[in-house]
């Protein structure tokens, strides 16, 4: 049992670093070959785990191998438009200016009701204020509605909104976040006076963040007044 146990864990390991390496996509955003390389990560991950009788070298070399194969997929990705077209395909159109292409729809056996689907997913809620949709790589639908159904911008009516910015996590559960305040040219100090308006100091914070305007929020952990 505690083989089993100990090589579990090694295996873990070693496909969490492969999907580290693999990137950040979400599973929806997966190109096929990377849903492919994942499934067989999956499925030789899980043979030498529960199996003793089988060398763990037995999943460590094929996972590792794949690894190699997808850094070398990607890299000919990056480099070559033809075979980013040959291995992960081109996007297609379904809807253009407000007209369904069906040819397109049966060659990826879309039917209409999946269509509405995600157009829902993309909060269309009527087919007609569609001006086209696109099927993606990854299987994603981007929808673009029609000029006069299109959410309205300050640049509609001549409006220059005041710049943002980004916010920045200062103090994430009670840990003080030292590169993000050194990014603002700001010191502990600084964070302390800042914290202390709230009643509390940053280590008992549960967040406390800053905008791009300088708005500061707090807010401290729960139970902190019952444990002084």
């Amino acid at each position: 049992m505690l083989l089993i146990f100990v090589r579990t864990i090694i295996l873990y390991i070693l496909v969490l670093v492969v999907m580290r390496f693999m990137g950040k996509r979400e599973i929806g955003q997966l190109q096929p070959f990377e849903l492919a390389i994942s499934i067989m990560i999956a499925d030789l991950a899980t043979i030498p785990m529960s199996e003793p009788g089988i060398p763990i070298s037995n999943g460590i070399i094929p996972i590792l191998g794949l690894l190699v194969m997808h850094l070398t997929i990607s890299i000919m990705n990056l480099t070559s438009v033809r075979m980013r077209e040959i291995i992960c395909g081109k996007p297609s159109i379904l809807i253009y200016r407000g007209r369904i292409i069906e040819k397109n729809m049966k060659k990826e056996r879309f039917t209409i009701n999946e269509l509405q689907e995600r157009l829902r997913g993309n909060n269309i809620f009527d087919m007609g204020d569609v001006e086209y949709a696109i099927l993606e790589t990854s299987g994603q639908v981007t929808v673009i509605p029609k000029p006069n159904k299109r959410n309205t911008t300050p640049e509609d009516f001549n409006i220059m909104p005041e710049y943002e910015g980004i916010s920045y996590d200062l103090v994430v559960d009670g840990r003080i976040m030292k590169e993000n305040l050194e990014k603002l040219g700001k010191d502990y100090n600084w964070l302390l006076k800042q914290v202390e308006q709230f009643g509390i100091k940053p280590e008992e914070a549960l967040i406390a963040t800053i905008d791009g305007k300088g708005n500061f929020f707090c807010q401290e952990k729960e139970g902190r007044k019952k444990d002084v």
